[in-house]
């Protein structure tokens, strides 16, 4: 007795049963594709939400308090808020932050873009050049603060003496009021250089070669090629630089606490470094987290300004 399939007299059956566990199947693939990747994604998200997130309310809710370390915080409103918009230090640390800034951003942006067009030109030794311009990222901030501290020491410094050495006056770099930022500036540049110039230079790479080709035929020189071709084709890259370099610049304090301790006469202190005060030394807490949330609407708003700015370009264009 042959046994009867019942779908054998339904035309096309076998074929859409074929096609519907197929499709069963793949849609159990993506399944589990993207239960690995969310699997994989679950570290750093809760890295993100315990270091970065969780810190963030804790300083906002302390902001609204007045906390010693010891005993319960006491809920104070906008009171500390209140007293931001009357210190004058606050406002002081906050105009040297900005003048860092000021200086720091235009600098190594300017450097990097142009190590990065140099290197993106073939030549002997770029391999090595590379390497040369990315070792002080290796090292860190620190140590490098460290180092540069003994370097521009006005009696035994190598800079010093390099300057004595060829007839130039020598300065007294972190010991003076005027010299010592431009001495912190020194440091963060050449510390943070290489490590924009890497991104730049993937950026430069990433644009395809068949534009600046098509515009040399068309007779345009090197600068017109820069200036036309590669800088628009750069703004996604140089956006992420200068954004990273912003945030990077407000929150200058390492070096700056190693080589000067804010110092001489506070020429070099920074708000985030009245903010360690505030918390470290005077153990205010909540006026420390009522700067903290200032500096970040600060960062905030200084990033959609960019993002604005770039949009708005895009569109001119």
């Amino acid at each position: 007795m042959s046994t009867l399939d019942p779908t054998a007299a339904i035309p096309g059956s076998k074929t859409r049963t074929g096609a519907s566990q197929r499709l069963r199947g793949m849609n159990r693939d993506r399944l589990e594709q993207a239960v690995v990747a969310y699997l994989f994604l679950l570290p750093d998200v809760l890295g993100l939400l315990v270091f970065v997130v969780g810190p963030m309310l804790l300083a906002l809710a302390i902001s609204f308090s007045d906390w010693r370390l010891t005993g319960a915080p006491e809920f104070v409103g906008l009171k500390n808020y209140e007293i931001i918009l009357k210190d004058p230090k606050f406002g002081a640390s906050l105009g040297r932050t900005i003048l860092y800034t000021l200086g720091f951003v235009p600098a190594v942006y300017t450097l990097s873009l142009g190590m990065a067009v140099l290197l993106t030109r073939r030549g002997r030794g770029n391999t090595f050049f590379r390497t040369i311009y990315f070792m002080p990222v290796a090292m860190s901030m620190v140590v490098a603060g460290v180092m540069w501290r003994f370097m521009f020491d006005p009696g035994n410094g190598l800079i010093n003496e390099m300057l004595s050495s060829v007839g130039l006056p020598t300065l007294q770099w972190t010991g003076h009021v005027q010299s010592a930022m431009v001495s912190v500036l020194i440091v963060a540049v050449w510390k943070s250089v290489g490590y924009f110039m890497i991104i730049l230079l993937a950026g430069i790479q990433d644009i395809p070669a068949d534009y600046t080709e098509a515009a040399a035929i068309d007779g345009a020189n090197r600068w017109q090629i820069f200036r036309f071709i590669i800088m628009p084709l750069l703004r996604p890259t140089s956006f992420f630089v200068l954004v990273i370099l912003s945030i990077n610049s407000l929150q200058a304090f390492d070096q700056i606490y190693v080589m000067t301790r804010g110092g001489p006469a506070q020429a070099t202190y920074t708000l985030l470094m009245y903010i360690y005060e505030k918390a470290f030394r005077e153990w205010n807490f909540g006026y420390s987290g009522a700067m903290a949330v200032v500096l970040f609407i600060m960062v905030f708003a200084l990033t959609l300004i960019q993002v604005r700015f770039f949009r708005s370009s895009d569109v001119r264009q």
